[in-house]
């Protein structure tokens, strides 16, 4: 066997490999001996079948066969002598001409193919003793619990009907009957009876609500109201609807007495019980932002200690995962850049960035999981399934068969399980001192930390 490196630039390499044909015949008519005590032909005893015979019927196959082995072979044996750890799959080039495949399979020609590779650069880790990481942390105060409490209990607040002839006032509740339609006909999901309307509250589509203000218990008005571009129904997304709508009731909203009386029709014994419930919920709830926080700020630490070429093709594909959300989700919107204050361009080149910096980062928790040999588990993915299934009541037999039978779906819910446990890793070497903040500091650009990390 021959190799020979025709291109060494940066993280490609290709190889042009040939194979003597006398190794291809040699390992080709050892399978067919193998097949020998296998095959069942008509007119000939178990075993006693002549090689020549086979090759004349099982020839090309069998060929065919050993060419795909050997090159997998080849190619894993010389990705290994060479250290070489891929970053995807290996381009291979191979003889196309008619008289050039047929030689090849008849055994009388060398097999000649070109390997195109693209690599994962060395990673020379930090050492994460060396690491600083600041962790927020916020008591949860009186406060806190009582104004979770009076959101709660605005959802259970008491509505009291107005007298005869009031008229509907912005934080009323109207019941209301409606039929829409868009350019004078009917649309599926247009009409409603009964419906309760909480003028304020943003449950409808934007300008539906503020109409409502100044009707009256048997009035009929028309409301006008497009529907937004980004509405989850692309039939509707944009369309110019109308409303022909009755007020049936107009109430008031009454006032909410949160006491032990309130607390029991939540199912809980007392006041005091539902403060305690409530204070475990902030705490549960301030406790995951501080995660967020820290696993930020140590994602941050882990971007500036490893600088490294990222190999191109990984972040080309990630960076087309993002960009086509984010102009579908544009398109969806009817947004422009302009509408951002940016240019296509300058997205493009910031998208690149952060493309570049989670190919970087997944390389780096990738080889620190796999030097200190973190794995998940199937019973941490199992778990994580189950916690799914319980987000979707009713259907949690289709979410469990879904994970269950779709790999790649596991390998998502896999992934930061993983992700998890090597930031739990490098967290446990670093100095990680607490610093206490404001509710107000801890959720300050929770979501832009989000799609940056």
């Amino acid at each position: 066997m021959q190799v020979t490196e025709t291109l060494n630039e940066g993280l490609k390499h290709e190889f042009k490999i040939s194979v003597p044909a006398s190794d291809l015949d040699a390992k080709a008519g050892a399978k067919l001996v193998d097949l020998k005590d296998k095959v069942r032909l008509n007119g000939f005893r178990p075993g006693k079948v002549p090689v020549a015979h086979l090759k004349k019927i099982y020839g090309r196959s069998v060929m065919a066969e050993t060419i795909d082995q050997t090159i997998s072979d080849t190619n894993r044996q010389l990705f290994e002598d060479r250290g070489f750890r891929l970053a995807g799959e290996p381009k291979i080039t191979m003889p196309t001409e008619k008289d050039q495949v047929e030689e090849l399979l008849s055994g009388k020609t060398d097999l000649t193919y070109t390997v195109a590779i693209e690599v994962v650069p060395p990673i020379q880790l930090a050492d994460f003793k060396s690491f600083s990481v600041e962790k927020p942390v916020v008591d949860v105060a009186d406060a806190d619990v009582d104004d979770a409490i009076k959101r709660v209990a605005e959802g259970s607040r008491p509505y009291i009907a107005k007298a005869e002839g009031a008229k509907a006032e912005k934080g009323d509740r109207v019941t209301i009957s409606f039929k829409g339609t868009i350019n004078g006909e009917a649309f599926e999901g247009g009409t409603g009876e009964g419906i309760q309307v909480v003028i304020g509250a943003g449950q409808f589509i934007p300008g539906f609500e503020e109409q409502l203000t100044g009707i009256g218990s048997g009035e009929t008005r028309t409301l006008k109201v497009p529907f937004p571009k980004n509405y989850l129904n692309e039939k509707l997304a944009g369309q110019p609807a109308e409303f022909e709508t009755t007020a049936t009731l107009i109430e008031a909203p009454g006032e909410i007495t949160v006491d032990d009386e309130f607390a029991k029709t939540l199912g809980l014994e007392s006041l005091d019980k539902l403060k305690e419930l409530m204070r475990e919920r902030l705490t549960a709830e301030f406790a995951g932002a501080t995660r967020q926080k820290v696993k930020r700020a140590l994602l941050d630490r882990l971007d500036e200690s490893h600088k490294f070429e990222a190999p191109p093709s990984l972040v080309a594909e990630e960076f087309n995962l993002m960009w086509n959300s984010i102009k579908a989700e544009m398109d969806s919107s009817g947004k422009t850049f302009a509408d951002e204050n940016t240019t296509e361009d300058a997205a493009k080149e910031e998208y690149q960035k952060i493309a570049d910096r989670r190919v970087r980062l997944g390389l780096v928790l990738s080889e620190i999981g796999e030097k200190n040999k973190i794995t998940v588990t199937d019973d941490e993915v199992s778990r994580a399934v189950i916690e799914r299934a319980r987000q979707a009541p009713g259907r949690e037999k289709e979410v469990w068969d879904y994970y269950r039978s779709n790999a790649q779906a596991l390998a998502q819910l896999r992934a930061p399980i993983y992700e998890d446990k090597v930031v739990d890793f490098v967290l446990e070497l670093a100095n990680v001192t607490e610093k206490k903040v404001t509710k107000d500091e801890l959720f300050k650009d929770e979501d832009a930390e989000k799609t940056a990390a």
